[in-house]
């Protein structure tokens, strides 16, 4: 029994618990993906119009996106502090939403809706800052695979609560309104004394690598899944029946990846320190001593510092051999005291390095991460601007299936952010390349996407949707887990929740001014067009200013409505791939070094110590000679090095010498 009971209390401690918890957490985040189907009953209810409609969006957008508070409380507070803000901002804003919807609470005016929606929607980001920030840091070693996953199911959040609301059968849409109201906010509130992060570094076994290709496998199947769902749903009347049957093998499937840490800590034998020492990761090794770049280049800055701030005691200089070594002890950890106070300040006065811990402020004023800020800007801007565009793309083509190509945008975006953390781990662990390559390949990919409809070929609506879906998808899951390496994890949180804003900021300008100004030209050419077949030249004018005027919407048919648009976005992001390279060319060194030794084995790291730990001929009794002096005058280890090094000199020089003389002795002695 109270083995059964070591083993639940293992069980809820365990970090892969917390990753689970947290998949389940993003599963039903997602709201901003609901905005579609809650949009029309607010309008109706409200009597906006399309217009209005569109404010309400641009309030959610920021909601969605703008987490710096977030970020800020995740450096402050614990993780459930967060999560009870995000619970009460999510039943506060869309709370009052439905109550004002329902005619429960007087009519509002549209500023005041747009900040409800704004609140309600900012819940959202203290979820996902929760539980990226818990799983990052409880998996340092695998945030590639870590915020893929994460990312990926928030994407896929949408469809899972359509398949959830399809079986629950409202009786009225404003009911939905109190579904997103409560519903993530009752997730987030089972699952809050689970997320938060666990520094357990001795739980890094080789089965983690395992349990994530089993939840890749688990998320394909996710992916199909939906995928046949929704193309039933569309060609086919199914009742409620089959419906709810549909809904429970989803969540079901939902339910899945809690079997690995099941098998982790209930099946699984117990293993020793040897073997853990064996089974460490080479990047946690490399995460344990942080300052591995450019940590021998410093040490002789330290060790100056320390001499010239004079920061080792007047007691430390002499040390009699009759003190014991309880006194020495304490001395060593003074000593240590004062070379880490020496590099505390060398940090304060030069920054951190690349890999270390990064404030906001810090990291804002390095170049690599405004670099990377605006290839997101462009990158994940033209991906949004396209899924934003999706509709009026269809309708322009005499296209009806619109709720099909939304399903597969969203399936791929949901695949783009699971599979771009997976293809960013196997270029950094396997060859060493910088992280952003893999976003740059992606961005090249988006490109030929948009290039393939400017053409406009057979099949160009689902070649540009699953291009670009799976493309901005991948943004978020390479370029945070990028992020998190060069910028530290200790301020992720910030860092986070200001990358995310690169999205409605590039879709604001591409989507705002770009593609609408060009589609509403050729609209009013083709209006233009029209009236000058219809009218006669006489009442062009007068026509032409009257349907001007009173017509709200002008409609744009042809391939010619966004071709041009495309065009612009494949040249962006062409551009962005561009600055992507240039991260990549500015970081490949560190990358190198980072992920060196699991490139070259798990083996390397023991080879590497004992080749340096092998003694030379001749030098056991000067170390053990060294280590006296140590004890005795407490002699820094740089400055015993050069004294051996500057012994050993002497030495062979000496026996040269004496040689020397010797040959010439000789030669003396035949020339006599």
């Amino acid at each position: 029994m109270v083995r059964v009971h070591e083993k639940v209390k293992e069980f809820v401690r365990h970090r892969w618990v917390v990753f689970v918890c947290a998949m389940w957490d993003m599963s039903f985040a997602g709201t901003s993906y609901m905005f579609g189907s809650i949009s029309p009953v607010i309008k109706s209810s409200m009597g906006f119009n399309q217009k209005q409609v569109a404010f309400l969006s641009v309030a959610k957008d920021l909601g969605d996106n703008v987490g710096l508070l977030a970020g800020k409380f995740s450096q402050l507070y614990p993780i459930s502090t967060l999560i009870l803000i995000g619970v009460f901002q999510n039943v506060l804003g869309y709370g009052l939403v439905w109550l004002v919807v329902t005619h429960r609470l007087p009519a509002l005016p549209l500023w005041l809706l747009c900040i409800l929606i704004f609140v309600g929607q900012n819940g959202s980001t203290y979820y996902n800052t929760a539980a990226l920030v818990s799983s990052v840091q409880s998996f340092p070693e695998s945030r590639g695979h870590v915020v893929g996953i994460l990312k990926g199911f928030v994407g896929l959040s949408g469809a899972i609560w359509t398949q959830i609301i399809a079986m629950m059968n409202l009786p009225d849409q404003a009911s939905l309104i109190f579904i997103i109201a409560v519903g993530p906010a009752m997730v987030s509130l089972a699952l809050i004394f689970i997320i938060k992060p666990v520094h357990t570094y001795q739980q890094s076994r080789a089965s983690d690598e395992s349990g994530f290709m089993f939840i890749y496998s688990i998320c394909l199947l996710l992916a199909a899944y939906m995928t046949g769902v929704l193309l039933l749903e569309n060609m086919l009347h199914l009742d409620q029946t089959i419906i709810s049957m549909f809904a429970l093998i989803l969540i079901i499937l939902i339910l899945l990846p809690i079997t690995v840490p099941i098998l982790l800590v209930f099946f699984s034998g117990p293993q020793s320190a040897d073997q853990e020492a064996l089974l460490e990761p080479p990047l946690l090794q490399a995460t344990k001593s942080k300052n591995v770049i450019g940590e021998s280049s410093s040490t002789a800055r330290v060790t100056k510092h320390v001499e010239n701030e004079k920061s080792i005691p007047p007691n430390l200089e002499v040390l009699p051999l009759s003190e014991g070594p309880r006194d020495m002890f304490q001395i060593q950890a003074r000593l240590w005291q004062a070379l880490t106070n020496a590099l505390r300040k060398i940090k304060l006065k030069n920054g951190p390095r690349r890999g270390e811990d990064f404030t906001l402020s810090q990291a804002m004023a390095q170049a690599d991460f405004w670099v990377m800020f605006f290839s997101l800007v462009m990158g994940a801007g033209s991906g949004l601007t396209i899924i934003n565009n999706m509709g009026q793309i269809c309708q322009s083509l005499g296209d009806n299936n619109v709720n099909v190509y939304v399903s597969v945008i969203s399936i791929s975006n949901f695949l783009g952010r699971v599979g771009g953390g997976y293809f960013s781990e196997v270029i950094v662990r396997n060859f060493g390349y910088p992280r952003l390559i893999a976003l740059a390949v992606i961005q090249a990919m988006m490109s030929l996407g948009l290039f393939y409809y400017v053409v406009g070929l057979v099949g160009q609506v689902y070649v540009v949707g699953i291009l670009n879906g799976f493309g901005y998808g991948a943004h978020w899951s390479i370029a945070l887990a990028a992020a998190s390496e060069l910028f530290g994890v200790k301020n992720f949180g910030t860092l986070y929740n200001f990358l995310t804003m690169a999205s409605p900021a590039g879709s604001l300008f591409l989507s705002g001014f770009v593609a609408s100004t060009i589609y509403d030209y050729y609209a009013e050419q083709q209006s233009k067009h029209r009236m000058m077949q219809t009218f006669e030249a006489s009442n062009l004018a007068i026509s032409y200013h009257v349907i001007a005027n009173n017509s709200e919407v002008l409609l744009c048919e042809g391939n010619i409505c966004f071709s041009l648009t495309c065009g612009i976005l494949a040249l962006v992001c062409l551009f962005a791939a561009s600055l992507s390279l240039v991260i990549a060319h500015r970081t490949r060194r560190f990358y190198a070094q980072l992920y060196e030794e699991s490139r070259r084995g798990p083996n390397y790291a023991s080879h590497l110590a004992e080749k340096k730990t092998l003694p030379r001929a001749g030098a056991e009794k000067r170390r053990e000679r060294s280590k006296l002096r140590r004890r005795a005058r407490l002699v820094l280890p740089e400055e015993d090095d050069r004294r051996e090094k500057g012994a050993d000199r002497s030495y062979h020089v000496d026996r040269i010498d004496d040689q020397s003389e010797a040959r010439m002795q000789k030669k003396r002695r035949i020339v006599r």
